[in-house]
Parts: C-alpha cells; sequence; structure tokens
C-alpha cells in the first residue's frame, strides 16, 4: 500500500486527547478511527544523533527514556539502534537489577514513524530471522535476564504498545491509552504483539484488541491484566521507580532464577514436567547460594521487611 501521506502516528494522536477513557464506549472508538484516518501529516523537528534515548542510573536501577516528544515517541532507526544499545547495556551490566522503560514529554511511545518508513523504505532494513538481528523496534526481540517495568503515560499504541509488552510489568497512568492503532494502516505486528499479547491476556482478549485496533483505556487494561498497576497522571515513572527498587533490593539470584522458571513454563516448555525440572535445576543453586543465606538472617528477625545484605 502506498504510504507517502500517512506520515506518523501523531496527528491521530493529537485529535484523539487521552482524557477519562475508562469504559470506551463503541462511539469513541469510532471517532478515535475516524480522527486517526483524517488527520494529516505532522511536523518531526528531528533530533541530534545519540538524543533519541537516554538513559539515567539510580543506584542498581537504570531509566531508560524515549526522548522523541515532538512526535510523541515515535521510534525511528536511529531511536531503535539506541533503545537496543541501552537495555543490551542495562542486561550486562552487574551493578543493574531493573530497567525503567518510558518516554518524555507525557507519552510512552505512538509505534514506529510511519514518516520515515514513508519516506525512507529503501533504506530500512529488517532482519526477518528473528535469531540473527533485532527488531524494528530495536528490542522488541531480547530475552532479558533481569525485569524490566515500563511506565506508562499518555499514548502506548502500535510499536508503542509492543515495546510495553516487553517489560515484566506495567505500570500505566489513568488517562493512558493503548492499542493496536496500526491496523487502520495494514502495518503488521512484527515485534512480538500477537505472542506476547494472547500470553498476557488471553487469545479472545487478544484478538479483541489485535482484529479491531480500539483504544484501551486503563482501568480495562487493569481488569484485562495488561496493566498491572494503575496510578494518577504524572505518577506512572515514581511508581514503576519504587517497584524497580523494591524488586531491587531482594536477593538477585532468586529473582532472576524464579523470572526466568516463570518465563520458561509460560513460552518454551514442552511440557509441565519440563517446566517442572527447569524450576529445580534453576532453584538448587539459589538455595546454595543465598536461601541459606536468607533464612539464617530470618531467624534472626533480619530481611523480614524486604531488605537483604
Amino acid at each position: 500500500m502506498a504510504l507517502k501521506h500517512l506520515g506518523t502516528w501523531t496527528p491521530f494522536l493529537a485529535a484523539f486527547s487521552p482524557t477519562k477513557i475508562t469504559g470506551l464506549s463503541v462511539k469513541a472508538s469510532l471517532v478515535a478511527v475516524k480522527s486517526f484516518s483524517a488527520a494529516t501529516e505532522g511536523e518531526d523537528t528531528g533530533k541530534a544523533a545519540g538524543q533519541t534515548v537516554v538513559s539515567e542510573r539510580r543506584g542498581s536501577v537504570v531509566t531508560v527514556a524515549i526522548n522523541r516528544p515532538e512526535v510523541r515517541n515515535a521510534v525511528n532507526q536511529e531511536t531503535a539502534r539506541r533503545l537496543l544499545e541501552e537495555l543490551e547495556a542495562f542486561d550486562s551490566d552487574p551493578d543493574l537489577n531493573v530497567a525503567v522503560l518510558h518516554g518524555k514529554g507525557g507519552n510512552f511511545c505512538a509505534g514506529y514513524d510511519l514518516k520515515e518508513l514513508a519516506n525512507h523504505t529503501a533504506s530500512l532494513k529488517l532482519e526477518q530471522d528473528v535469531t540473527k538481528g533485532p527488531g524494528p523496534m530495536g528490542p522488541s526481540r531480547l530475552e532479558l535476564s533481569k525485569p524490566l517495568i515500563a511506565a506508562v503515560s499518555g499514548f502506548a499504541v502500535a510499536g508503542g504498545l509492543e515495546l510495553a509488552l516487553l517489560a515484566d510489568l506495567r505500570v500505566v497512568e489513568e488517562s493512558a491509552i493503548m492499542g493496536v492503532f496500526c491496523r487502520r494502516f495494514g502495518v503488521p505486528l512484527i515485534d512480538g504483539g500477537t505472542v506476547r499479547l494472547p500470553r498476557l491476556i488471553g487469545l479472545s482478549r487478544a484478538l479483541d484488541l489485535i482484529l479491531t485496533g480500539r483504544p484501551i483505556g486503563a482501568q480495562e487494561a487493569l481488569a484485562y491484566g495488561l496493566a498491572n498497576r494503575v496510578v494518577p497522571d504524572g505518577q506512572a515513572l515514581q511508581a514503576a521507580l519504587q517497584l524497580a527498587e523494591q524488586i531491587s533490593s531482594f536477593p538477585q539470584q532468586c529473582v532472576r532464577a524464579d523470572r526466568s522458571s516463570a518465563i520458561y513454563s509460560c513460552y518454551d516448555a514442552p511440557s509441565f514436567k519440563q517446566a517442572m525440572q527447569y524450576e529445580i535445576d534453576h532453584g538448587i543453586p539459589v538455595i546454595q547460594s543465598e536461601a541459606v543465606t536468607g533464612a539464617t538472617s530470618f531467624t534472626t528477625g533480619a530481611g523480614r521487611g524486604g531488605k537483604f545484605s
């Protein structure tokens, strides 16, 4: 299909203000779709290379922020590359335990930058073999060994929703809007959306969102299990950081072993017995390295508030 008139998601999102979206009506959903299709191309002022993604270390927690607020944090090739670099660096850093992914300027991510897709189709390089290269949004094919939390404000749609699905937990602001908004333009989910969404909320609910492209508000996302926490507007990052610090305070070998076992059971285990075997194989080393020390601390009254040293 011709893409040269699509622009970015920005025009549609500007027409569809994220206010009081709890319990979206059919009428509201139709208005959203009509606004999307009728929108005109938005302006992308651009940013210096290396500034499309910014990170900040806070002890054993790192924040990674998409920094293209002028296009509601739509991801272009540079942004995708930087996101991949930051999350790979987090995963390999022994001093970091948890990462928080968020967007600057009041929006999480409006998906892939369709303006770039329309204007630079010939230069786009998409690796079809998922074992050999990154996804279009950057880190979507990573299998992280540590927890990632998404702090969702404003819009998390299309590829932006897929980035949120990469996270282990999603802290969502009350007025946030999620959805497969790329449905209207024939842009498929190729960053894990059709894989992760059904695992998280079930096939029936996932297909409702995938097939219709309708917007989903924070409270419905919470009821579905797509959101783990709903917080007042402007507080997603703070709440996500508090959650990250809590998780980071626990014995980390145990956290990572249990996380790995849960993910293996959900995505990779061919049978119940093999999932159980994986769990015990990864749990026994933790018993030897952390659990005995933790149990000893517990008997003396230490560590009962979630802290461990």
